[in-house]
């Protein structure tokens, strides 16, 4: 009878089985994964194409990689020098090319040197120049529609026409040395920007267009990049000033001025004033006549009308001490009826008190 009912009952364990699979055997794929435009992977990265405003790299990966760098911010006199250097250039440039000039800062921000020179448009021109009394360098980089503008506002093109450019040629000895020329006439101006904070002069080195050749820090460095916009009616381009944190290092107190002579924590006045008032300050002073050591039980034996004598002798020298700071030595006299003491000689703010190992101090 027990044979029969096996059968039954493993068919009823593999019903229940099969209904408990079915759900997950039945249960739909999953759907592929989603495939990301290149919009949104622009996007996501802070790459987005917008109106071109300054902060077009507010978001994304490009703001997280950004926070990694030092921000020009913590040197705000630096900003005010910059913005100094527009002033000038508008209008050396002006007398410059017999033109109307408008100069403008674009962006001022922190980035590695080495990203920077991979991020150069070519055609470009470099110019490397020397910071003499800081013994360092910097960079000013002018792309090639100023180059072409340049050009022909120097050589008298007509006004209201853009200039004709020809890609895929290197520039001409008269095109390097008109550029050559303009980039003596910023450092000029540079020069005279910082003039105000500090002396420094600007010198021409070199002239480059492989920025390779054009390396004047390590590619870890940080460095300030500052872009200015050169307009010229219908024609212009932009010239990138770029300086390594390394080369203003020797003026970096000064950059940290929130305003033109900041004294950082110093005030003349409550300088002058807390001087008067110490100068005013009376102070004790303690003629010490001499100095023993006694046994705690000696002490408290003393009793009114002891006597303890003193190891000093008549025209012996005492001291004079403010506290247990010794600041003369003297000797002990009289003077109109009164007690005094002439003072022989001082002791140095710096000066160690004379050996006193022959005493016995309490």
């Amino acid at each position: 009878m027990g044979g029969p009912a096996a059968p039954a009952e493993e068919d009823g364990w593999g019903e229940a089985l099969a209904d408990a699979v079915a759900p997950a055997v039945a249960a739909p794929a999953p759907e592929p994964t989603r495939v990301l435009s290149q919009a949104e992977i622009d996007s996501l990265l802070g790459f987005d194409a917008g109106d071109g405003g300054e902060d077009n790299t507010s978001s994304g990966m490009e703001r997280v990689i950004a926070r990694g760098l030092v921000s020009y911010e913590r040197l705000p006199m630096l900003e005010i020098v910059f913005d100094r250097l527009v002033r000038i250039m508008s209008t050396s440039l002006r007398n410059f090319t017999q033109d109307n000039v408008e100069v403008s800062i674009e962006s001022i921000n922190s980035l590695r040197f080495g990203d920077y020179l991979n991020s150069i448009p070519l055609p470009a021109m470099l110019v490397v120049f020397k910071a003499e009394e800081w013994d360092n360098f910097g960079l000013v980089v002018v792309d090639s529609a100023l180059i072409y503008s340049v050009v022909d506002v120097l050589l008298g093109g007509r006004r209201g026409t853009s200039p004709m450019r020809v890609e895929g040629r290197p520039y001409t000895t008269i095109e390097r040395g008109l550029i050559e020329r303009l980039c003596a006439v910023v450092l000029q101006d540079l020069t005279e920007a910082f003039s105000p904070l500090a002396e420094v002069h600007f010198s021409f080195d070199r002239l480059e267009v492989n920025p390779r050749f054009a390396a004047i820090s390590r590619a870890s460095n940080a460095a300030v990049l500052t872009r200015m916009r050169i307009d010229m009616e219908s024609r212009g381009g932009q010239i990138q000033l770029l300086l390594p944190y390394s080369t203003l290092e020797p003026v970096r107190e000064l950059l940290l001025q929130q305003f033109m002579g900041e004294k950082f924590g110093r005030d003349s006045i409550w300088e002058t004033h807390l001087a008067e008032e110490l100068r005013q300050t009376e102070v004790a002073l303690d003629v010490v006549l001499d100095e023993q050591t006694m046994d705690l039980a000696d002490v408290l034996s003393l009793r009114v009308g002891d006597r303890i004598t003193l190891g000093v002798g008549p025209g012996a020298p005492v001291r004079l001490r403010c506290g247990d700071t010794a600041l003369f030595e003297g000797k002990v006299g009289g003077r109109k009826g009164r007690l005094a003491v002439r003072i022989e000689r001082g002791f140095g703010r710096h000066a160690q008190e004379p050996d006193v190992s022959a005493m016995e101090a309490v």
